[in-house]
């Protein structure tokens, strides 16, 4: 027997319509998942991003001069900056970014510094002067 009686012939066999259309929603599918890979409805939770005291201006107008730092600390809080070079004066800076739930409340960011409160204190430790309550929001 030789070697060339043993090769089958190749039969060209077309492919079945379950087939063709397997193949079909496949490739739809996988279209369809590219295609939403780039919709806002699949993408990241983004925590909100809050940075510094958030202060209002309710809060800073009960702040009067004469105060010591105790007292400031007990109606705001920690200062976001306290320079060791200018320990006499105390910076309370907010700024806020917005991650998926707070754009959905409606909340805008605030950046830049925007709202920024300076106490200065004397050498007693007293509350000499305040500046920024204008810029803090209102409630």
């Amino acid at each position: 027997m030789s070697h060339l009686t043993m090769i089958k012939t190749l039969t060209f066999r077309p492919s079945s319509p379950t087939s063709a259309l397997r193949k079909i929603a496949i490739t739809s599918v996988l279209s369809a998942a590219v295609a939403m890979s780039g919709c806002s409805l699949l993408s990241v939770y983004k925590i909100d991003l809050p940075q510094g005291t958030a202060i209002t201006q309710t809060q800073a107008q009960k702040l009067q001069v004469g105060m010591n730092q105790n007292q400031v600390l007990y109606l705001l809080g920690s200062p976001a900056i306290k320079d060791t070079l200018a320990p006499k004066r105390w910076d309370y800076i907010y700024d806020y970014q917005a991650g998926t739930e707070g754009r959905r409340q409606g909340i805008k960011d605030v950046k830049n510094a925007s709202q920024h409160l300076i106490i200065y204190f004397d050498d007693q430790g007293l509350v000499n002067r305040i500046e920024g309550i204008e810029s803090l929001p209102t409630s």
